[in-house]
């Protein structure tokens, strides 16, 4: 058996939480194995805070202050979850060095007042790469050889969309060549910092959202890993966001179609991106509980053999906003191309789209903090004829379930539903795959929206 384990923040938040993640992979001797770990929960939301205060207001005593803080949590972390006196001493050298690095880039924005995307992603970098070595560590002193390695090192090269970066097409066979040799002839743990890769040129780039997801697909489709396992702080994928409806109950198992689904709409389950590289090659992903690793989790694969649930589950995502593009008498087709264009050079993450084609009526649902770029691009387009207004304080809802497809009456029973409870819904889309139906609301009826349809299709009742 070979998996990859990738651990998420929450599993990595402490020296404890490490400890016990390094005795959870010990479990797993017998197996073939690589490790993916994401930066200690809070640190990268810490690096990009710090680098946008370094570049905007620049001060020595708050990086100092700052970097203090680092040392002080992973220096604790290190004390609990390495308990070799000679490996800690090795980690702690290693930190230092990173800590040291890190605080001179830092004084650095501040003295040149730029922050661009290659430095925005080599700060973001330090958070996993402060971790692995500790994991690493963690499991040398309780007897698992291992050895961390950064993406990089590991043979995720990509191209130089920093934020965003794209892998290079030869990325499996160089992932490959790099740790087969460490996992199967070395009996080895390679400890890999997920969310970072490296561009041909040396400079580290970040793989964006997911981007540790990905890391760990990308690991396992090179070294045609058996299955994938993403330990997060839940058992696995659940009908709906429990913190909206209690009742809210573990799905064994989803296809990879209906995962993409969800995370796209919200759920917080992976990337959508990070599973294509198991695609290809029908490897299963299992969602598994760092927290309690006895609970079996979600198995997402290829083809679901539970399709009898019309709806499988419910996704909601609140911070969103629509803009709207109207008029009549012209060429649709090439309005269209023009708005996805401007949206597409402004970066613009599209999340939903609607439209009419008989009278031009463009509905396009963005996140939040995309909304004003978004308005302000497609703001030019109006002519008289045209006209261009966004839409706030507004939620999307999605009905996942490819027991869906090909079943009558679906979109009628869910609007019913809304429409008994007085939701009124602003903007309807549905996929080709007919895998699901989305529809935004006003934001104050996002969750009452969940709630109304979670127990219209009985969602937890065990079927």
């Amino acid at each position: 058996m070979r998996v990859v384990m990738k651990f998420g923040g929450a599993s990595v938040k402490d020296g404890e939480s490490i400890l016990h993640v390094a005795n959870l992979v010990k479990k797993f001797e017998e197996y073939e194995k690589a490790v993916v770990v994401s930066a200690m929960a809070g640190v990268t939301d810490a690096l990009i805070e710090a680098a946008e205060k370094c570049y905007k207001e620049p001060s020595s005593s708050y990086v100092k202050l700052f970097i203090a803080e680092l040392t002080k949590k992973h220096y604790e972390a290190i004390s609990t979850a390495v308990k070799n006196p000679d490996l800690q001493n090795k980690v702690f050298e290693k930190v230092d060095k990173l800590l040291d690095e890190l605080e001179k880039v830092l004084l650095g924005i501040g003295y040149l007042g730029e922050l661009t995307k290659r430095s925005r992603d080599f700060i973001l970098s330090f958070g996993e790469r402060l971790v692995a070595p500790i994991l690493s560590a963690s499991l040398l002193s309780i007897g698992v050889d291992s050895l961390a390695m950064t993406g990089g090192e590991a043979g995720i090269l990509t191209d130089r969309n920093f934020g965003r970066a794209k892998p290079v097409p030869e990325v499996y066979s160089i992932i490959k060549s790099r740790l087969d040799p460490l996992i199967k002839i070395k009996k080895s743990t390679p400890v890999i910092t997920g969310f970072i890769g490296r561009a041909e040129d040396g400079s580290i780039t970040t793989l964006g959202r997911g981007g540790s997801d990905l890391t760990a697909t990308l690991v396992a489709a090179a070294l045609d890993a058996d299955e994938v396992w993403l330990w997060k702080e839940v058992d696995g994928v659940l009908t709906t966001d429990p913190k909206i409806v209690p009742e809210a109950r573990l799905i064994p198992e989803i296809s990879y179609q209906e995962a993409m689904e969800l995370s796209h709409f919200g759920a917080k389950i992976l990337h959508p991106r990070a599973l294509e590289p198991v695609m290809r090659r029908e490897i299963p992903v299992r969602i598994k509980n760092t927290f309690n690793p006895e609970a079996d989790g979600t198995v997402i694969k290829k083809e679901s053999d539970s399709t009898k649930d019309i709806v499988k589950a419910l996704s909601l995502i609140e911070k969103v906003a629509i803009v709207n593009i109207g008029g009549a008498g012209f060429d649709f087709a090439e309005i269209m191309s023009d708005v996805f264009r401007r949206l597409s050079r402004e970066r613009v993450n599209v999340i939903m789209v609607s439209q009419s084609s008989s009278e031009l009526n463009l509905s396009i649902v963005v996140d939040e903090s995309d909304v004003d770029r978004a308005y302000s691009a497609l703001k030019p387009l109006e002519n008289g004829v045209i006209s261009v207004k966004k839409v706030s304080d507004v939620a999307v809802v999605s009905a996942v379930g490819a027991g869906m497809a090909g079943t009558p009456g679906v979109a009628g029973r869910i609007f019913s539903a809304l429409g008994k409870n007085r939701i009124n819904i602003i903007m309807i889309s549905q996929s080709c795959s007919e895998y699901n139906v989305s529809f935004a609301v006003s934001k104050k009826e996002g969750k009452e929206a969940v709630k109304v349809l979670h127990k219209e299709f009985e969602l937890e009742k065990t079927k």
